[in-house]
């Protein structure tokens, strides 16, 4: 048995757990744990291990992940038609990159379980009237009311339920021929002729369509043509709620968080002797934390001695979110320490997180050209270390939102309120997402 996933599962209870809602009773939050507790798992213990062994592929440099999704889920989101978008967004990115690198594109949906977010302040105050900030739909509610504000530990029950309805749509859509690798590719023709950026896309687009007809020619139709592998993530924030969800797997007798195949830890959470990286490197699932500005080359050498301690290609990815004034100068230290560590981690540019400002008509966006411009600095770091840039994690939406300004049809402050659909922080829409694929896969190619 390894040595990181030994020990207590509930040690985590006796060590600073943040970012935690603070529940009015705790014999609620117990029968609501019990009652998650009986449920069926939502992954398997063998998914996560397939997804631990693409991992390692990643940090070997044999791969390259595309994880994205929701800034937070909400309930009213888990339906059909908000779930086909997102993952046909994330499909068209993946063509796109897989052609581009040529190596395989490991798609993680942000997806069925990131229904919680981290709050900077407890407490939120509109015209004299304080309550508790809003947490995300698996604590509280949206709406400035008392009632919607509550932190009712029963959403906690409903968000295992969206979970599963997101994940069930997910496996459907994925093996039940809407993920066709020739429908993927006539998706993303139609994009490239209504796109401003066309031209600039349309030779790959091109390369793809007669690579395909080829295939179609010499008789290649495998099964990996119909169907893609997909796997869900989210913030293992709420430690009551994945606790509940981790099961010892009758296999190997070890234990798994079957909330999700990938779990993380946020930059605010990620305390060498805080309640959630206890609580993580017990799990067997594979794991990342996310490293902002701040975080130094010892900090990232501590996270991978407390959470993998064996050294484990797969076990452990990093994702960074510097900003893009900043990547180039704060990354490379932390990728070249741990390199000469020998340690064997994946490295996933989040180009999201420290990119936000607010608009003068109050919405919080980020800047297109900023995000670009953050994925751009950290290939060039790779590049100059020699090293593998692993993937990008990024927060979006397959609908037409106007929440980040920029891009092929371009949005500009003025523009936000039109439709700006938020839970929390502000999502790139489909356009942008898929005018982010095209240059990551221009980016790519100048790497390797």
């Amino acid at each position: 048995m390894a040595k990181n996933i030994t020990g207590d599962l509930d040690a985590w209870r006796d060590l600073p757990a943040l970012q935690q809602p603070e529940w009015d009773d705790p014999a609620e939050v117990r029968a609501v744990a019990e009652e998650l507790a009986k449920q069926p798992p939502l992954v398997f213990a063998g998914e996560c291990d397939q997804l631990r062994e693409r991992l390692a592929e990643v940090a070997r440099g044999e791969a390259f992940v595309l994880q994205g999704g929701d800034c937070a889920e909400t309930f009213e989101g888990s339906n059909a038609d908000a779930v086909k978008n997102k993952l046909k967004t994330l499909l068209q990115m993946a063509v796109v990159l897989t052609y581009a690198a040529s190596v395989p594109v490991v798609k993680i949906g942000r997806m069925a379980g990131q229904f919680a977010k981290p709050r900077s302040k407890p407490t939120e105050i509109r015209g004299g009237l304080e309550l508790p900030a809003y947490r995300g739909d698996a604590v509280n509610g949206f709406a400035f009311t008392p009632d919607e504000r509550r932190n009712d530990p029963w959403r906690l029950l409903k968000a295992y339920h969206c979970s599963a309805v997101t994940l069930n749509l997910c496996r459907a859509f994925t093996k039940g021929g809407y993920a066709d690798l020739r429908q993927v590719h006539a998706w993303n023709q139609d994009f490239v002729a209504g796109s401003p950026a066309g031209r600039r896309y349309e030779r790959l687009a091109g390369e793809i369509d007669r690579a395909l007809t080829f295939m179609h020619a010499c008789g290649a139709n495998p099964d990996e043509f119909h169907s893609v592998e997909f796997y869900s993530s989210h913030e293992a924030l709420l430690l009551e709620y994945e606790r509940a969800l981790t099961r010892i797997d009758s296999l190997s007798g070890l234990p798994y968080d079957v909330s999700s195949h990938l779990v993380w830890i946020g930059e605010r959470t990620r305390q060498l002797d805080g309640a959630h990286v206890e609580f993580l490197r017990h799990i067997r699932n594979p794991i990342a934390v996310k490293l902002g500005p701040t975080s130094t080359a010892d900090d990232a050498l501590a996270l991978i001695d407390r959470l993998d301690p064996d050294r484990e290609p797969g076990r452990l990815t990093f994702i960074t979110r510097m900003g893009a004034s900043k990547v180039r100068d704060a990354l490379p230290p932390l990728i070249e320490k741990v390199e000469r560590s020998g340690a064997r981690v994946a490295w996933i540019c989040d180009p999201m997180h420290g990119n936000t400002f607010e608009a003068r008509g109050g919405h919080k966006t980020r800047r297109f050209d900023d995000v670009l411009d953050e994925v751009t600095g950290f290939f060039e770091v790779h590049r100059g270390l020699g090293t593998h840039p692993g993937g990008i994690h990024i927060e979006f939406t397959g609908d037409d939102v106007t929440e980040c300004v920029g891009g092929g049809h371009p949005i500009d402050e003025d523009d936000l309120h039109q439709r700006y659909e938020t839970a929390c922080d502000p999502r790139l829409n489909r356009g942008q997402s898929l005018d982010l694929a095209f240059m990551v896969a221009e980016l790519y190619r100048k790497t390797h």
